[in-house]
């Protein structure tokens, strides 16, 4: 600097700070544009969690479950089947072909991540599938119908018109949600389920071998193999140790008839087929996907519903106002669901940590490697708002249905709102953070 001239020098100095000062004020501006839909967000949720308290009853456990059913059945697929019957083709599909790999990924990723946190904080037997199932399955539809809309409505945002960008973000995260949603109720479901099989059988056989005596001559024991366990103790045991023929001690042995290689996939195959909820995975989001995607994909269809001078548009319009009824709806919901975290009973600070740090720092990392290369290779087109999508799915909090499933098998239900309580009270500022962060990775 001390060779070049003092004139040139003023210039350069001049031209860096103003340089410094434009970047300084964009990326101001990315995080204010970051921080107004989770703001919105946070106030609705708000008076959600208001209305659901005791003294004023409002959104009380039984107007929340009426409500949810509401939007489970109605809202949400109302709004799922409208805006990809508007966003998909045959173009869009194959733009679209790498997001249910990115969702798989996140999963296998926050799988292989959260059985790290069960050995390292030692989680009880219980609580493992509820850990497993929080730092994998994210919620890829809820908030994403939240946050998207407020992005593409703020002016000067990086995503470019507000109507083009609304119609095709929620395009986007119509499928996100339908995909989310099956990989959840196939996988999520499964494994609290193993998990709370395991830890019922442990607990049944602690149960049994402090209930019989220290001094128990073997005839008694003989005639206790002879009498039938209970067939709720009889089916977990053998779920899980099919080797062991009964639960006490026995001296004869029952001979078991060879069976094939084959056979023995078969059995496993049909035994998963029997286990797995398909009516939870063909839930009715999945099925108003399936019924977009036709209406999208098929010419004729569309030309009849989608469009301004297509004879049956009103159908459509009149799916897409019920649609509109399902944001506003599902963040109140989530408000009042997060009261019970308040109430719930306490849970070792060590697993809330390791959840937190998995879903917020870990997977949003990760994220940032996955789809950079990704997008290096080829494999993702360019659209930034497609991009900055893909990277939200790494850092959203736990899916709220993980609370549904944990209710339908008992295992470790209060703590999972105490969990839901803090990912989605510290969600406000990740979300903030790291939606700046990548709207500059991908502006």
């Amino acid at each position: 600097m001390d060779d070049i001239e003092p004139g040139k020098k003023e210039v350069l100095l001049r031209s860096f700070s103003r340089l410094r000062g434009n970047l300084n004020m964009k990326l101001l501006h990315l995080f204010i544009t970051a921080s107004i839909p989770v703001l919105k967000l946070l106030l609705i949720t708000g008076l959600g969690a208001y209305l659901a308290r005791d003294s004023i009853d409002i959104l009380g456990e039984d107007a929340r479950k009426h409500l949810n059913t509401v939007v489970f059945y109605v809202f949400s697929p109302a709004l799922v089947a409208s805006y990809l019957a508007e966003t998909i083709t045959s173009k869009s599909m194959v733009k679209m072909w790498f997001m249910p790999i990115n969702i798989l990924i996140t999963f296998i990723i926050g799988s292989i991540l959260g059985w790290i946190v069960i050995l390292v904080t030692r989680a009880p037997p219980h609580l493992r599938g509820l850990i497993l199932g929080c730092c994998a399955a994210g919620n890829l539809g809820n908030i994403l119908l939240i946050i998207i809309p407020s992005v593409c409505k703020e002016k000067g945002g990086p995503f470019g018109a507000p109507d083009v960008c609304q119609t095709d973000g929620m395009g986007y995260v119509s499928l996100s949600m339908a995909i989310g949603s099956i990989y959840l109720w196939s996988y999520v479901y499964n494994i609290i389920r193993i998990f709370s099989r395991r830890s019922t059988k442990g607990s049944e056989v602690r149960e049994i071998s402090i209930s019989m005596p220290s001094k128990e001559s073997s005839t008694s024991v003989l005639e206790s193999c002879i009498e039938p366990l209970p067939s709720s103790s009889k089916d977990m045991i053998a779920e899980d140790n099919e080797n062991h023929q009964c639960a006490v001690p026995c001296s004869r042995s029952v001979e078991k008839p060879e069976v094939s290689v084959t056979d023995k996939v078969k059995q496993k195959i049909s035994m998963m087929f029997r286990k797995t909820n398909l009516n939870a995975i063909l839930a009715p989001s999945t099925i108003a996907a399936i019924v977009g995607f036709a209406i999208g994909l098929v010419p004729e269809i569309r030309k009849l519903m989608i469009g301004e001078g297509a004879p049956l548009r009103v159908i459509q319009d009149s799916v897409l106002l019920l649609g509109d009824g399902a944001i506003p709806a599902m963040t109140l919901i989530i408000g009042g669901n997060l009261v019970k975290g308040l109430q719930g009973r306490g849970i070792r600070k060590s697993l809330i940590i390791g959840i937190v740090v998995v879903r917020y720092i870990a997977l949003p990392l990760t994220g940032i490697f996955i789809i950079k290369g990704a997008h290096q290779i080829g494999l993702v087109h360019s659209d930034p708002l497609y991009r900055f999508i893909l990277l939200l799915q790494y850092v959203v909090p736990p899916a709220m249905n993980i609370g549904v499933i944990t209710q339908l098998f008992g295992a470790g239900e209060s703590e999972c709102s105490v969990i839901m309580l803090w990912t989605y009270a510290l969600a406000s500022i990740s979300l903030t953070l790291w939606s700046a962060v990548f709207m500059w990775l991908v502006a």
